[in-house]
């Protein structure tokens, strides 16, 4: 498993990262069989595992916490604080109020008293940015955190924390933690340029496109709606939407060339990934052994100029297949009220 440098932080991280969320009441709810993924992963050479608070409300920290046991100084560690995590209106956010018993209730389900990336999960346009920095500068400060991140926050909000982090004297962002497939490209058209301009750290998630890219899916009745993630974002995977319908030609495409190179559609999907020279990281979330196990054995896969080509006539740079696969939409689209008097 090849290694890259964090952010400009020193840090030094594998290519892959373990992304922990399908361990848990999401995916796999078995916690000795996730503590042996985990484990599983190390092994195979990952450094890397990013959690967050809401994944399976806090069980899934809690899982990584016990798979760390006696290996905690060897592995980097990240996890992510914004999403609402009890009923009142202040328990989530981006203010200093919920980020600091946030990062206190996450470290003690990791059971750690630092992580080495503590990552703002979603933008809040309800609060200043300057108040976010600031109690991430405290976290820094304080011993509780190595460095911060942000994940899915569009160029001119990276942009504008990084100049605001440098007025006012703050700790800056050293990575993005945006969507990034062969599926979902338009974070090549101003994200990753924005983060390679201030040598920012990129760790994609998703790169199997939701399990787009994971072989299973040839034709439209491969798909059932009925059942886990596809039951409830059924507009990413409702294959009577024509922005669906161009996926299974676009995998009929890519599953050509992965047997053109001879390797699994998923080594190719992740190898993509990891040719953009602004990618640090790219995250994996297998939910059982033999998920984990294909993409361990994928990371030796390095893809020639002709073979990124071909994918780029198969689907544009810049380009999502589905506009509605992003999960970020700002506030000024999403929000009728900032578009009315």
């Amino acid at each position: 498993m090849q290694r890259r440098i964090l952010g400009g932080t020193g840090i030094s991280v594998s290519e892959y990262a373990f992304g922990a969320m399908m361990l848990g009441a999401w995916g796999n709810t078995d916690h000795e069989d996730g503590i042996r993924m985990v484990h599983a992963a190390l092994d195979g050479g990952i450094n890397f595992i990013d959690t967050a608070d809401m994944y399976s409300q806090g069980e899934n920290e809690q899982i990584i916490g016990k798979a760390l046991k006696g290996r905690r100084d060897d592995v980097v560690l990240a996890t992510k604080g914004h999403f609402t995590m009890g009923p009142d209106d202040n328990h989530g956010g981006n203010s200093r109020r919920w980020l600091t018993r946030a990062l206190e209730d996450s470290l003690r389900r990791l059971d750690t008293d630092y992580v080495d990336l503590y990552q703002i999960h979603r933008p809040d346009h309800t609060t200043d940015i300057d108040e976010t920095l600031s109690v991430l500068t405290d976290f820094v400060r304080s011993g509780k955190v190595r460095a911060v991140g942000s994940s899915v926050f569009p160029a001119e909000q990276i942009v504008e924390a990084q100049w605001v982090s440098e007025k006012r004297g703050h700790v800056r962002f050293r990575t993005e933690q945006p969507p990034y497939s062969i599926f979902n490209r338009s974070i090549e058209k101003a994200v990753l340029p924005t983060t390679q301009r201030y040598g920012i750290g990129v760790l994609t998630w998703s790169p199997l496109a939701s399990g787009w890219l994971s072989g299973r899916y040839d034709k439209a009745s491969d798909v059932d709606l009925t059942v886990g993630r596809r039951s409830l974002q059924q507009h990413k995977f409702d294959p009577t939407l024509p922005a669906n319908a161009v996926k299974l030609d676009a995998i009929a495409e890519l599953k050509k060339l992965a047997a053109e190179i001879g390797r699994p559609l998923t080594h190719l999907a992740l190898a993509f990934v990891r040719a953009h020279p602004g990618v640090t990281s790219a995250i994996i979330g297998p939910r059982t052994r033999e998920q984990l196990d294909d993409l361990l054995a994928g990371a030796d896969l390095v893809l020639t100029g002709d073979v990124l080509d071909r994918i780029d006539e198969i689907v544009p740079p810049g380009v999502d297949l589905n506009p509605a696969d992003a999960d970020y939409t700002p506030p000024a689209i999403a929000d009728k009220a900032l578009r009315r008097r």
